[in-house]
């Protein structure tokens, strides 16, 4: 089987050789030279087509072949649609040709979104090697775990050797380092194989700081008239902002069909200022639910601080209108706060009535619907989303953000105590909301996630002096030698202290760990994920006990209910009992039979059969 999407520029494979296009709006001429070597390269003359387009074929180009633009006779570019540039970002692009791969998954359609457990995974350092085959080489093992699901942080190409993948150039084409664009497909091919949905993160908010060279030939890409945390905004509702519009789109597609991911996980669109009706992320969201969506089950998937529930509405079938989930940073807010009583920055809006907010996350999705946000000066934050089900909101503990950027990248398990940790991590993988681990968690790895990129060296020197600028805020770092501990972004060192060490899973205490996530996995997909589907909207409720006590309902239609006590304090907390008769399906250590009472930092779920609706609050 074939896979190929068809894009408006780039180099495509035809029968006739190689089309190469390219929109280049401020150049008066354009050219594409072959060969990998500029001082013997074989130029040829594009030819202008019309609103800033240039194109020509080239009979003796062919897969394999190395090429390059030269915009005006004097800016040699690589291409921007560039499917590999095993040169990095500021190399020559190689063309290629999807057809020449042969897929394997023909019967995949994907999976439903209830059953999701999502894995996160930075493919650099989530093994020594850090390849997509290597990632082939881990996938039974998060089957084995309970995973269904693995996210990939950006591959899109970033210049240099190591980085997180937000900052990338060159859109269509694997990092190198990574992989050939083959390797990819074949990562994604078996993990279809293995039942695993993968989802792809992309960034749509900004280009990385070197390497993107669109403001030479098409500055029409940017605008003044908005500004991101990095600079310029992308123009997507000015002058000239149709191909813009659409270069993102067909990179949301390309992905989907050419490559056979599930889903897209889009990074920070509230940095995405689009004045334009529809905006891009509703352009993007029906184009895929026009496209692939109508062959397959595909999953779209939003990081977005502004909780804007209208993006994740249900049509009257409960399937989603545009967006499948978003990231709930509101969950994993509160609960960090409770787990370790850090309160700095973004925590601060989750101090007063902690529990309050995390019951409402549970039950209702976001703890901030409309209310004033302290941390962002009395803002209004959020939209209702008590009308969404529990699978518009994807749930975690840890994710890249949390851990990576933290000064020394710590994970959570060294910031709490371990009967803590077991209680939050039962509430994340018991609660029907997908959940989303950070790789190592499960075996609470040893080793850190840190911030890691490798730019040109004066460049690299500003992001070093940029991050510990950023910590003095926080009293620890005000003392300047501790400001110079913060490990150097561009240290190699840096990154490889990241990787994980997979040999430390068989010793205490990671293989017990591991142990805890996989029963609790293996409980989720038995008891909890065929309920998911016919939870109801009307009656999910919660209520607070005491200080530390919370208590969570989850009605079906049948009557049936799914509850949750917890108590994330060091005292045991108040009477629990009820008249309802329930089947326990898990408690914490210390639990007693009856579950009268709940000690100190302890969780029970139970289901209870023809309970019916409930107050709650």
């Amino acid at each position: 089987m074939k896979r190929t999407h068809r894009m408006p520029f780039g180099a495509n494979v035809t029968a006739q050789g190689v089309d190469f296009r390219l929109w280049a709006p401020a150049a008066r001429d354009v050219e594409v030279g072959l060969g990998d070597e500029l001082s013997s390269a074989d130029w040829h003359l594009l030819h202008a087509r019309g609103d800033g387009w240039f194109s020509t074929t080239i009979t003796h180009a062919r897969a394999g072949s190395r090429y390059r633009f030269r915009i005006d006779r004097r800016n040699v570019v690589p291409d921007p649609a560039s499917r590999f540039n095993p040169g990095d970002v500021h190399g020559t692009s190689e063309v290629v040709d999807p057809a020449a791969y042969e897929w394997d998954d023909s019967q995949w359609r994907g999976r439903p979104w209830h059953e999701a457990v999502i894995y996160e995974i930075h493919v650099g350092t989530f093994t020594s090697g850090g390849t997509f085959e290597d990632v082939i080489a881990k996938l039974d093992d998060l089957v084995a775990l309970g995973v269904t699901c693995i996210e990939l942080m950006p591959v899109a190409d970033f210049p240099g050797r190591w980085n997180w993948g937000y900052d990338g150039a060159l859109l269509f084409a694997p990092d190198a380092t990574y992989g050939h664009p083959d390797h990819l497909k074949a990562l994604v091919a078996a993990a279809h194989r293995r039942g695993l949905m993968v989802l792809l993160d992309v960034v749509y908010n900004h280009f990385g700081p070197e390497g993107n060279y669109l403001h030479v030939y098409a500055p029409q890409f940017f605008t003044e008239r908005h500004h991101t945390p990095w600079g310029a905004a992308i123009n997507f509702d000015g002058a000239d902002a149709g191909h813009v519009r659409s270069f993102f789109v067909h990179n949301a597609l390309y992905w989907l069909e050419e490559y056979r991911f599930d889903g897209l996980r889009f990074d920070a669109v509230h940095a995405i200022v689009d004045d334009s009706a529809p905006d891009i992320l509703t352009e993007i969201a029906s184009a895929v639910r026009d496209g692939p969506a109508r062959e397959r089950a595909i999953h779209l998937v939003l990081e977005n601080d502004h909780n804007d529930a209208a993006r994740l509405v249900r049509d009257v079938d409960a399937r989603p209108r545009q967006y499948t989930a978003q990231w709930n940073d509101d969950i994993h807010h509160v609960l960090h706060h409770v787990l370790t009583g850090e309160s700095d920055g973004y925590y601060s809006d989750y101090l007063s009535r902690p529990l309050q907010h995390l019951g409402r996350c549970l039950a209702e999705g976001f703890a901030y619907q409309g209310e004033a946000s302290q941390w962002r000066d009395g803002a209004i934050r959020g939209k209702p989303s008590s009308d969404l089900p529990p699978t518009a909101f994807v749930a975690f503990l840890q994710n890249h953000d949390q851990v990576g950027n933290r000064a020394f990248g710590e994970r959570l398990h060294t910031l709490t105590t371990q009967r803590a940790l077991e209680a939050a991590v039962a509430i994340l993988l018991l609660a029907p909301s997908p959940p989303l681990l950070f790789m190592g968690e499960e075996f609470a790895a040893g080793t850190p996630f840190q911030f890691f990129c490798d730019f040109e060296p004066e460049l690299a020197a500003a992001v070093v002096r940029g991050r510990r600028e950023e910590f003095k805020r926080f009293a620890r770092f005000a003392d300047p030698n501790e400001a110079a501990r913060i490990p150097d972004p561009g240290a190699k060192t840096t990154f490889l202290r990241s990787k994980l060490d997979w040999d430390s899973i068989t010793r205490p205490p990671h293989v017990a760990s591991r142990n805890y996530y996989q029963r609790l996995l293996a409980l989720r997909q038995r008891e909890i994920v065929p309920l998911i589907p016919s939870i109801q909207h009307e009656g999910r409720t919660w209520r607070v006990h005491g200080e530390h006590g919370l208590r969570v309902h989850w009605p079906m239609a049948s009557g049936t209910v799914l509850t949750m006590e917890a108590n994330l304090g060091d005292e045991a907390a108040l009477d629990i009992s009820d008249a309802v008769r329930k089947r326990v399906i898990f408690a914490t250590t210390g639990v007693d039979d009856d579950v009268r009472t709940l000690p100190a930092w302890s969780v029970v779920v139970a289901i209870s059969e023809g309970a019916g609706r409930r107050d709650g609050r």
